[in-house]
Order: C-alpha cells, then sequence, then structure tokens
C-alpha cells in the first residue's frame, strides 16, 4: 500500500466517521429534548428517526449523482450536509427545525453510507480490499465512540439547557475537516472508466501503486462493457437476483441484531436498569471502546477467516448476548450484568456484521451497476433502521425485555440464512467475483 492509496482511503472512510458520530450522538441529549420540546414516546421516536429517514433518502438516490459525477464529488456535497445538520440542531429554535436538520444530516449519512465503501472499493487491489473498505466500518465505530465521549464530557461542564445544543453541534468541526479533504483525492479509476476517460485511469491506477496498471486497466474496461453504460443498465434484473438477495437481507439483519436501536437509546436503557445519567454515560463510553477494539479485531480477521464465517460466528453470540439482556429486563435481577451483556453483544457484533456489512455489499455488484446495489443494500439497512428506531421507545416502555428477545431470534434466522445462502468472497477480485456469482 502506497501513501496515495493509504490517503485517498483514509479520506473516503472519514465520511463513516461522521456517519458514527451523527447518528450516536442523540444518545446523550434524548433526555433533555423530551424535556425542552415535552415529547411523548412517539415524538421522541420520531426525533430519533428523522435523521434516519433522510438516510434511506439518501442512500437510495446517491447512486444516481455517484454514477453520473463521481464518488468523490458527490460526497462533498454530502460533507455540506453534515456541517449544516450540525449547526441546525445547535441553533434550532422549535422542534421542527430540529428535525428538519437532522433530515439534512440523515441524507449525508444514508449518502455517504453508499459512496464512501464503493469509493474505497474501487481504488483497493483485492488483497487489500477487505481491510481497507473497512477502515469505513472503523471509522462509524470511532465516530461512535467520539460521541459517547464528547457527550460525557460536555456533560461535566454542567452547561444546563444549552447542553444537548453543544453535544449536537459539535460535529460541525469534523464535518468541515472532512469537506476540505475530499478536495485533496483523486476520482475513482473504475468510474474514470465509465467515462471513458481511460488515460485518466491509468494515471490514477498508477499513483496508487498499482502492480499492473495496463493489466488491472484492460481488466476493468473489459468488465464494465461500455456500451451497456450507454443506456444505463437497471438493477432489477433476474440476473442480478443473488446479489439483490444478499445486499437486502445482509441489511436487514445488520438492524435486526437490534444494534443502532441499542446505540441511539443507549443512556435509556441504562436510565431504565437504574443507573444515573453520569454513571450510565461513561458506561457508554465503555461500550463505545469494545466497539473500537473489536471493530479492529474484525478487520484483522476479515480476510484471513473470511466474511461468511465472521458472520455465523456473530450471529450465535449475539443471539446470547441478546437473550441475556432481555432475561435481566424481565426478571429485574442480576442488574450489574446488564453492562458485561451490552458489552459482550458489542464485541460479538463489531467483529462480524459490523465488520462484513459495507464491505460485503460492495462487493457482491459487478462494476456497471455497484453504486446503484450499494444504494439498494444501504436502503434496506436504513430502512430497517428507521423502523426500529422509531418503535423501540414504545414498545420497551411496556416491556423492556421484548424487543431484546425478539432481535435474538432474528439473530437464529441470520444464521440459518446466511449458512445456506450466502457466498464467501474473501481474496477475490470484483471482476472475478462477477463470474462466480454467475453474472455475466
Amino acid at each position: 500500500m502506497n501513501k496515495n492509496l493509504a490517503t485517498a482511503a483514509a479520506v473516503g472512510a472519514l465520511g463513516g466517521f461522521l456517519f458514527g458520530f451523527d447518528t450516536a450522538v442523540i444518545s446523550g441529549t434524548t433526555q433533555a429534548l423530551t424535556i425542552v420540546y415535552h415529547l411523548s414516546p412517539e415524538q421522541l421516536g420520531l426525533t430519533v428517526s428523522m435523521a434516519l429517514i433522510g438516510t434511506v433518502i439518501g442512500a437510495m438516490t446517491a447512486g444516481i449523482p455517484g454514477q453520473k459525477y463521481g464518488g468523490r464529488e458527490t460526497l462533498r456535497v454530502l460533507a455540506v450536509c453534515y456541517v449544516i445538520s450540525a449547526l441546525g440542531c445547535a441553533f434550532a429554535w422549535n422542534w421542527y427545525v430540529l428535525l428538519a436538520a437532522r433530515f439534512i444530516g440523515g441524507i449525508g449519512i444514508g449518502g455517504s453510507s453508499v459512496l464512501g465503501p464503493v469509493y474505497i472499493a474501487e481504488l483497493a487491489p483485492a488483497k487489500l480490499r477487505g481491510r481497507l473498505v473497512g477502515m469505513f466500518q472503523i471509522n462509524i465505530v470511532i465516530g461512535i465512540l467520539m460521541a459517547y465521549l464528547s457527550n460525557y464530557i460536555i456533560a461535566r461542564f454542567a452547561l444546563g439547557d444549552a447542553e444537548w445544543r453543544w453535544q449536537l453541534g459539535i460535529a460541525a468541526i469534523p464535518a468541515f475537516i472532512f469537506l476540505i479533504l475530499l478536495f485533496g483525492i483523486p476520482p475513482s479509476s473504475r468510474w474514470l472508466v465509465t467515462q471513458k476517460r481511460v488515460e485518466e485511469a491509468h494515471g490514477v491506477l498508477q499513483s496508487m501503486g498499482a502492480e499492473d496498471a495496463e493489466g488491472e486497466l484492460r481488466e476493468i474496461v473489459d468488465s464494465i462493457h461500455l456500451d451497456k453504460l450507454q443506456t444505463s443498465e437497471p438493477l432489477f434484473q433476474w440476473k442480478y437476483r443473488l446479489p439483490i438477495f444478499l445486499a437486502i437481507t445482509i441489511g436487514m439483519f445488520n438492524q435486526l441484531a437490534g444494534i443502532n436501536a441499542i446505540l441511539y437509546y443507549l443512556n435509556d436503557i441504562f436510565a431504565a436498569a437504574g443507573y444515573d445519567k453520569i454513571s450510565g454515560g461513561l458506561q457508554a463510553v465503555a461500550i463505545g471502546s469494545m466497539n473500537l477494539v473489536a471493530t479492529l479485531l474484525g478487520m484483522t480477521m476479515i480476510d484471513k477467516l473470511g466474511r461468511k464465517t465472521l458472520l455465523l460466528i456473530g450471529a450465535v453470540g449475539t443471539a446470547a448476548c441478546l437473550f441475556g439482556v432481555s432475561a435481566v429486563f424481565y426478571t429485574q435481577t442480576h442488574r450489574s450484568s446488564l453492562l458485561w451483556l451490552l458489552v459482550a453483544y458489542i464485541a460479538f457484533f463489531a467483529i462480524s456484521q459490523g465488520a462484513v456489512i459495507w464491505v460485503y455489499i460492495g462487493e457482491v455488484f459487478p462494476n456497471r451497476v455497484r453504486a446503484k446495489g450499494q444504494g439498494l443494500g444501504s436502503s434496506s439497512h436504513w430502512v430497517m433502521n428507521a423502523l426500529i428506531a422509531y418503535y423501540f421507545p414504545q414498545v420497551a416502555k411496556g416491556s423492556g425485555g421484548a424487543p431484546f428477545l425478539l432481535f435474538g431470534a432474528m439473530m437464529i434466522v441470520q444464521f440459518v440464512v446466511v449458512l445456506l445462502f450466502y457466498p464467501e468472497t474473501k481474496g477475490v477480485s470484483l471482476e472475478q467475483l462477477q463470474h462466480k456469482l454467475g453474472i455475466e
């Protein structure tokens, strides 16, 4: 890996940091927002899920400008969305302005969840692709950890009614840095080929340290089928049925594990178990730290054990932990075990679905529809995310253990589906993978 490749991948992955920060930071503000705006459980669910509605739109539509104008250029627009969202939340003068600002931020999150991994996957050689695309997920969990840590530190300053504004608004700083850095990286070589800018693509391959730039360029040109791109090949075709199934299901199962419901409402979960605000915030930092450590571990294993093996291991581990959490709430006993069950849950999730999802979705589609396929998988992920985030406060209010019981059952279903239908993709070039999946 040369310097140019590492820099481009790192900047592309920085969108993941904002993704993680913006999605998790709300957890420290839910109680304050409920008081300030007199929110019912339904309104609180809408406040949290409004950003997720934006992510669905961002994920579903980002592939279009990404294909036409390039991932790098589109990411610049999404970075602006992050900046506007953070400042809008900080200065929101009523609940509706807050909802609008979170919606705009959601567009940035959804769009970057599509284009960030795609941009990196299209630059990376096969032997490094899993780890480089995995940088996006690493940045997500770093962003989550920094959100929890930021919430905890700001809470220690006792800022009163302005506390939640600082917690939400501070995201403007990394968002602006991301925007500036995007002007220092090249467009994807594969996207350049789709625009018939073959010589420029060759230059990018050389600058990225390709061992055989000529050979890789020929492989890319042959696989993209420039004549088909003239008619903008549709994604929903029978020959793409397996990649479509894989993208939709991995996106759904990622959320049916309950990960973002737990991350969004982590402080509320600890409050329901009897922890005070400061101790609950500190527990959140501990969980965010484990998330980071386990994700780094997953990144070291993803190109060795493979994507499918990690998904199977994670499904078993997360199911066991979720059933344990459910038992704590149903029995109202062993409260001290809640933190450790959630820490173990995060560890199993991070080394499996957390490490695999964005890599896998970016791999299973051919070049000519990859951005659209990534948008489909991300949309599946975000639609399920929004539904769960909206209904979680309402369901948990009546029975705190019910959501965790459902999430655990879904992980058993995931184990069966992955075991029977998911192919392994490690160590195979994107072009070779098309043949492996039977896509011509």
